[in-house]
């Protein structure tokens, strides 16, 4: 077994700094964070999911300071347009996940009975109640999003809090010992001896590949591997969602914060380079816009994200498309199996770690690969779609989901870690109609009577809740958290 009084995060973007502060918030030893100012990162806005709010939660972190430092808007979930015969809402929120055991009766009956929630916009308002206003422990969603710069600025802050020294250099050499672990690194100004390193530098992977990391692509299932990034101008509302947007070639993201909105279309370089994906973006939008990025990816993860002494968490350890804000959410759940993990380990540990971010991932792949299974075609690319490669194990889960509403079991043989279940892959099939109409009515119409009428019930009194409500609109709620908390 090998103690670890030390580590060192190389790399200080969002991945990084919630490594670092989950684990020292567990952990009584030095940890710090040395980072470059030549080095960017990836961001016009971000949005996070549900695992935002738990890593809240544990810090300590308060969400009117986090809206007013980040400039955060609040995120029911991600609006779909466009991407078939239907837009749809991915988003899971109390009392319409009510469950009995572990069937989900209220997406059921919201199924059945083509309830109007389950085409939301014609339900879900921007519209936020006003009892949420004068208690910053209630939270009207948990999701967010934020500028990711000012949210790199409040991490720093909350690190150096916890006493995490942040150290600005950049390094230039990684060096391992006899065996093969890190030894030592070499920055540009100062050289590093710690116990246990964190490769958070990006694409780049800077300390893992040193130790023989190795990708593992995603290329067959998921065709997405170009983007470009932009800003659009401050709206007189903001959604309560993000939207993503099918277009001709992949998909375009919009999503509120305080003052502006980022953007980015997400496309397959297959098909269309970064200016033809301008100029198409352009077109839809009907003015002109200014890439601030542009860059290429080959979605898939590490075969291992830990080796030796090194694990690699962010982008440094995976990358698919920002279709389900995914990024964010898979770092805090690897930072928190890490933490258990770290003190004194050997290669049992390291073995188990990676067959639960193994597991993170696959469950990832597969969920961002199920929104591609639709009926949209009025592109080649889309045609193209119905014939790309979906993994076996998903394949077999749909042969069995689609005359079945998902429970929890579904996905007992994989890791308490991973990101998505039933309930999200029931709102995201639902909206893609890959439900058997038929056998799901009959599943629902084998529950009791009470059951139904439970289901029945909740979906009725959600639908008519904002009606005896004193509600703000979304932007009219963050202005006065911002004037007066």
């Amino acid at each position: 077994m090998r103690s670890v009084n030390s580590v060192l995060v190389v790399g200080g973007g969002t991945a990084g700094l919630i490594s670092a502060i989950i684990l020292k918030k567990k952990l009584d030893i030095q940890i710090d964070v040395v980072h470059s100012k030549n080095i960017g990162i990836i961001g016009v806005g971000e949005g996070s999911t549900e695992h935002w709010k738990e890593f809240m939660k544990y810090v300590g972190i308060d969400q009117y300071t986090l809206i007013k430092e980040t400039d955060a808007t609040y995120k029911s979930g991600i609006m779909f347009e466009n991407w078939g015969s239907k837009d749809y809402l991915h988003g899971i929120g109390s009392p319409l996940d009510s469950k009995t055991g572990q069937y989900h009766h209220v997406y059921a009956h919201q199924i059945v009975k083509a309830d109007p929630q389950l085409t939301p916009k014609t339900f879900w308002k921007n519209r936020i109640d006003k009892r949420f206003l004068n208690n910053s422990t209630a939270y009207p969603f948990n999701q967010f999003h934020f500028n990711t710069h000012k949210l790199n600025d409040f991490l720093i802050k909350i690190a150096m809090q916890l006493g995490i020294n942040i150290i600005e250099d950049e390094i230039k050499e990684v060096n391992l010992d006899s065996q093969g672990y890190i030894d030592n690194l070499t920055g540009e100004h100062f050289d590093y001896k710690y116990d246990f390193y964190i490769d958070s530098t990006g694409f780049k992977r800077m300390l893992i590949t040193k130790l023989g990391g190795k990708w593992k692509s995603y290329g067959q299932y998921l065709k997405m591997k170009s983007a470009i990034t932009f800003q659009t101008e401050d709206e007189e509302e903001y959604n309560l969602w993000t939207l993503a947007r099918a277009m001709d070639y992949g998909w375009m993201f919009k999503i509120p914060v305080w003052g502006r909105h980022g953007n980015g279309y997400i496309f397959d370089s297959d098909y269309i380079d970064a200016t033809q994906a301008q100029q198409e973006v352009e077109t839809h939008l009907g003015k002109k816009i200014v890439v601030n990025k542009q860059f290429n990816f080959d979605p898939g993860c590490l075969e291992e994200a830990w080796i030796k002494n090194c694990c690699a968490i962010g982008v440094s350890a995976n990358f698919v498309e920002p279709l389900e804000a995914s990024s964010i959410g898979a770092s805090i759940q690897q930072s928190f199996l890490l933490m258990h993990r770290l003190s004194r380990f050997d290669n049992t540990t390291i073995t188990s770690y990676n067959k639960s971010v193994n597991d993170i991932m696959e469950n990832i792949r597969d969920f961002v690969a199920l929104h591609y299974m639709t009926d949209k075609d009025d592109t080649m690319f889309w045609k193209d779609l119905k014939s790309v490669e979906v993994p076996d194990t998903l394949k077999s889960k749909l042969n069995i989901w689609k005359n079945k509403l998902p429970i929890k079991e579904d996905f007992n043989e994989q890791s308490d870690y991973v990101l998505f279940t039933d309930p999200n892959f029931i709102l995201v099939m639902e909206g893609l109609n890959l439900f058997n109409r038929e056998s799901i009515k009959d599943e629902y119409a084998r529950l009791s009577p009470l059951i139904r009428s439970e289901a029945g019930q909740i979906a009725l009194n959600h639908f008519n809740i904002d009606k005896n409500l004193i509600t703000f609109s979304h932007k009219e709620f963050l202005k006065l958290v911002r004037d007066n908390f």
